[in-house]
């Protein structure tokens, strides 16, 4: 039960994902990656959150379905880096390198505000 509850939930992070890209370029027509960015950054928010939120044995089925099922599908480590080698080529190269250190930077942050907001 626990493997489709994290199919399901990849598929709504995805699906979360896709919604995130599609708005963004529709207000604005870019090839900057901020929707990538921002999915990334959301992702470890929920994750942060997650972590310190749920601690307990009774809680890893849920821990699994969340951390691996939903941020795993609205995250992206393989467009973390594919987009700024297509920037690089296009010759973006300060776009390039601004989503190679903001996208750490800003999902550590986010990573920690999550926590943040859930201890007690």
């Amino acid at each position: 039960m626990t493997l489709l509850l994290v199919t399901i939930a990849g598929a709504l992070g995805a699906a979360v994902r896709f919604v995130m890209e599609y708005l963004v370029r529709r207000h604005h027509p870019t090839r900057r990656p901020w929707a990538t960015v921002g999915a990334n950054v959301l992702g470890a928010f929920v994750a942060g959150w997650i972590v310190y939120r749920l601690t307990g044995a009774a809680d890893a089925h849920l821990h699994a379905i969340v951390l691996t099922g939903f941020c795993g599908g609205l995250t992206t480590f393989s467009s973390a880096f594919a987009i700024p080698a297509l920037l690089q080529r296009e010759h973006h190269w300060g776009y390039a390198a601004a989503v190679v250190l903001a996208t750490p930077v800003l999902s550590g942050l986010a990573f920690a505000l999550g926590m943040a907001v859930t201890v007690r």
